[in-house]
């Protein structure tokens, strides 16, 4: 790393942690799936043909929607608190703040949703019972914390697009919602219109019985998280040119 995009990085911290928003989100999103895990286990509620994995998991979704909420707030609370001023005249190469934020959100969800979503299915593994098949937990857990950091990318982009903070977090929450409930009404396309949501890449990782074809796409997990990934890098690169060329 170079020492300018080190400072900016180093800058990039300080205002994450100085930000209560932003903080309490990233705390409660790290914390949710183990009671998660301990409340589906109490309740016996999952279905006969679902996972020790995906069961434990369960709650991972609601985590991933707060990731991407973590994402757009790191761009949105300086514009509605009037810092990203300051922040462009402390680094005025606008890429490089957007990629040292990019960085730090990236780095920061996954190294927080690994031991998270490890810990979920190690409770999950301790409280169901033996009849549930215990699915395959390496190499998903892996891939399912570079969904969390992917789905904080992608609230990054629409967020330094939209630049409001509600309007961003709406719009992210939408992006991870909306497919898999307007898919039935594309019909035989309801497979690729579900697919395309961060959350069918992690319900595929997890292995839920939910993750058919039908509902979040025949794609597997891992390509499924490919094009995800993908498409948030082009919203990124897009989200990098339009910021150079406004005035703030």
């Amino acid at each position: 790393m170079t020492p300018r995009f080190r400072q900016a990085l180093a800058f990039e911290w300080i205002k994450f942690r100085s930000v209560r928003s932003t903080v309490w989100t990233t705390a409660v999103m790290a914390v949710l799936p183990v009671p998660g895990a301990v409340f589906v286990a109490a309740t016996e509620s999952l279905q006969p043909d679902d996972t020790v994995l995906g069961g434990s998991l369960t709650i991972a979704v609601p985590a991933l929607m707060l990731a991407a909420v973590v994402g757009a707030l790191v761009m949105c609370g300086e514009y509605g608190s009037g810092t990203i001023r300051t922040t462009f005249a402390a680094v005025p190469r606008r890429g490089t703040v957007l990629a040292a934020k990019a960085v730090l959100v990236a780095v920061l969800l996954s190294a927080l949703a690994l031991p998270s979503v490890t810990a979920a299915y190690l409770v999950g593994d301790a409280l169901l019972d033996d009849s549930y098949a215990q699915g395959d937990p390496m190499p998903a857990l892996l891939g399912v914390a570079g969904a969390f950091a992917v789905a904080g990318l992608l609230g990054l982009a629409l967020g330094t697009l939209i630049r409001h903070a509600a309007g961003a977090v709406t719009a992210v929450v939408a992006g991870l919602v909306l497919p898999s409930m307007l898919g039935p009404l594309f019909g035989d396309a309801e497979r690729w219109v579900a697919g395309i949501s961060p959350t069918a890449a992690l319900e595929k990782l997890v292995q839920s019985s939910d993750a058919t074809a039908e509902a979040v796409g025949s794609l597997g997990a891992w390509p499924s998280l490919l094009l995800v990934t993908g498409y948030t890098a082009l919203a990124l690169l897009a989200a990098a040119a339009l910021l150079r060329r406004r005035d703030v």
